[in-house]
This record gives C-alpha cells, sequence and structure tokens, in this order.
C-alpha cells in the first residue's frame, strides 16, 4: 500500500513539474513575449552600439592629442574656435614660405583643351 500511495505522489509531482514547465515554455511563445524579447535584445544592442561609439570617440581622441604632442601642434587660445595651429616660428615660416610660393603670375601659364584628352 505505501509502494502505490509513493508511486501516485510521484507521479502526480511529476505531472505538476511536466505541466509547469510546458505552461511557462508556451508563455515564452506568445506574440507579446516574443515582441517583448525583441525590444529587450534591440534596447541592449543599441546600448552596446553606443558604449562602441564612445569607446571610438574616446580613442580618436586621445589618437590626435598623441599626434598633435608628436607634431608639436598646440591649442592656441586667442582663436574662438580653438583650431590647432604651429607654434609661433614654425607658423611664421610657414607663413612666410606661403607668401613666397604663391605668386599669381597667370599670364606665364597657358591652357590647352586639348591636353586633357
Amino acid at each position: 500500500m505505501f509502494r502505490r500511495a509513493f508511486w501516485f505522489t510521484a507521479g502526480a509531482a511529476a505531472g505538476v513539474w511536466a505541466t509547469t514547465k510546458v505552461n511557462r515554455q508556451l508563455k515564452k511563445l506568445t506574440p507579446e513575449s516574443l515582441a517583448a524579447q525583441a525590444a529587450d535584445k534591440a534596447l541592449e544592442a543599441g546600448h552596446r552600439l553606443k558604449d562602441f561609439a564612445l569607446d571610438v570617440k574616446a580613442g580618436m581622441t586621445q589618437r590626435e592629442d598623441e599626434l598633435n604632442d608628436a607634431l608639436g601642434l598646440t591649442q592656441d587660445p586667442d582663436r574662438p574656435d580653438n583650431v590647432t595651429a604651429l607654434p609661433g616660428p614654425r607658423r611664421l615660416r610657414a607663413i612666410d614660405n606661403d607668401k613666397t610660393t604663391h605668386r599669381s603670375n597667370r599670364s606665364a601659364v597657358t591652357y590647352n583643351r586639348n591636353e586633357d584628352h
């Protein structure tokens, strides 16, 4: 008699467990649940993409600073847009070279359209 009661109770418990497990799986497969899971995954992917973009931006800024240091470029606080500029002596040499190399002598230059072909 105890043997039958034991197996009856074990069978009932297994049935309840299996029914609960199947019902949970069915609830996960409803359209509302699938839509919620997809929305959660999309939000998670968006957050990961945002973190990646911020990491790339930080890396770009760091690399730009390294290159500016290597090239001797500094920020000029007098300029309102904070454009990087060459240091004083190098900037003056660059301006002097700019004046000497770009002479406007259009009469010496002729342009022939047939040479383009």
